[in-house]
């Protein structure tokens, strides 16, 4: 059989895919991009950027709740057609796969991008669907992931909706049980519930939007939990009605939906590649062992890149990873690259903030923890969302930044801030020797690390509110 050879296989046109291939073009190399599903990123068809058209329109609609406490009248009115929501929510999200395609592979010569799956028969050799062959001088892994629906409610399958399927319904449910409250399951829960839904969620963890830090976990709980019912701390089990919907228990509780909106997070997408002939070690995803920092696997001139490498599944990270791969697969000598400070997001209201350090990765006796309410802090009280709490760590005979896990609003603001002050790794005092403007939510983080700033032990030379001097 003949072999088509090329210095670099892409499997994936995803957002790890296209970083990869952006790498491999400026190395100079020959490539082929391998994918057998529809083409447009998970960020752009069915993540970041419709989940948010949709939080936008619910936060809208949302927003007059509290009218009446600035003297706003006649909004008692509003109505929602929410065929019209979809509707929008699709041609938006449809608007920026049109832009991803368009700069990415619509004018790709069809040598270049192969619409179809493939699977390893060797390390480097691989084969399509449609029997061609590809002997690559290297393979980078970059096939995404799909959400987990586990195989006891395959029978339900027709009523359970997941992040892959709701884009494309035209009307909403009456109501939803909600399972999983990570970043997927709040941020879409939340969205539904002002907009009209009955919402219950449900994680069978204590705490929500992965947050770890008890006291902020509660605030978190506290926040949403005005807004739908949260049963936290038993899993869920699904059955069915004889009315056609589904009653959906966790611990002794219990409510009937007409869906089940299924967030348990996502699994690689790796089952058809025959990873067997790789010959690694492979953990209990199916994910091979690979070095987070060259993104090689094993010894072989294999790479993963984004979601299906199990590391970081933000399309940030995504990017690194596909630069990365891309990087060390059109080259001769593979090269190890630091990776960024974390940061975690969840567009919920208030934010669900985690930079850096988690509570539970650090060391209580050497670490100082810094807290600010945000009950009375000015900027929040103006806006009518004073709810949450911030928390920033550093390590006490340092005073050097290591992380925050806080539930804020414009919370992904104050994430930036933190993100860019541990990647260069200040201190607490550095931090507030800088200007914090008023009245803005910064000024909630000020209070924060003055907070943290009594508790550590290296200090500046003067105040740290004090000019340098000429």
């Amino acid at each position: 059989m003949n072999e088509r050879k090329v210095d670099v296989a892409i499997i994936g046109a995803g957002s790890a895919g296209l970083y990869a291939m952006g790498k491999v073009k400026q190395g100079g190399k020959s490539f082929v991009l391998i994918d057998g599903g529809e083409l447009g990123t998970t960020c752009a068809r069915v993540g970041c950027m419709p989940s948010k058209a949709i939080i936008q329109v619910a936060e809208d609609y949302h927003r007059p709740a509290v009218f009446h406490r600035f003297g706003i009248t006649g909004h008692e009115g509003l109505s929602i057609d929410l065929p019209e929501v979809m509707e929008y929510v699709q041609d938006t999200r449809d608007h920026f796969v049109d832009q991803v395609l368009t700069n990415s592979t619509d004018d790709m010569p069809p040598e270049r991008l192969i619409e179809s799956n493939c699977r390893f028969i060797e390390p480097t050799l691989l084969e399509t669907e449609d029997g061609e062959r590809i002997r690559a001088g290297a393979v980078i892994i970059a096939t995404g992931s799909t959400p987990i629906v586990p195989a006891a409610w395959e029978r339900f399958r027709d009523r359970i909706i997941t992040s892959d399927e709701f884009f494309e319904l035209e009307d909403l449910p009456a109501s939803v049980a909600v399972i999983g409250l990570g970043v997927i399951g709040l941020e879409i829960g939340q969205s539904l519930k002002r907009l009209g839904v009955e919402v219950t969620g449900i994680d069978q963890l204590q705490t929500i939007g992965g947050i770890s830090d008890p006291k902020v976990a509660h605030a978190a709980v506290e926040a949403i939990g005005k807004e739908f019912p949260l049963w936290l701390g038993h899993p869920a089990e699904i059955s069915e009605e004889s009315d056609g919907k589904l009653r959906v228990t966790a611990g002794e509780h219990s409510v009937v939906v007409d869906k089940v909106f299924a967030a348990l997070g996502r699994r690689p997408n790796l089952d058809k590649l025959n990873l067997e002939v790789l010959g690694v070690e492979r953990d209990d995803k199916g994910i091979p062992a690979h070095d987070i920092n060259t993104m090689q696997v094993g010894e072989l001139p294999v790479f993963l890149a984004g979601d299906v490498s199990g590391n970081r599944p933000i399309l940030h990270e995504a990017g690194d990873e596909g630069r990365i791969a891309g990087y060390n697969a059109s080259r001769d000598k593979v090269v190890a690259f630091k990776r960024r400070v974390p940061i975690h997001v969840t567009f919920s209201d208030p934010n669900i903030i985690r930079v850096g350090a988690a509570f539970a990765e650090l060391d209580p006796d050497t670490t100082a923890v810094g807290a600010m309410r945000i009950a009375p802090v000015g900027r929040a009280l103006i806006m009518a969302k004073n709810r949450g709490l911030i928390h920033v760590y550093a390590d006490k005979a340092s005073g050097r930044l290591l992380g925050c896990e806080m539930v804020a609003p414009k919370g992904e603001n104050l994430a930036h801030l933190m993100l860019l002050a541990i990647s260069q790794q200040m201190t607490v005092g550095q931090l507030l020797q800088l200007p914090f403007y008023h009245p803005t939510m910064e000024e909630a983080l000020q209070s924060a690390l003055r907070d943290l700033y009594r508790q550590v032990q290296t200090k500046n030379p003067g105040p740290i509110t004090e000019l340098e001097t000429l």
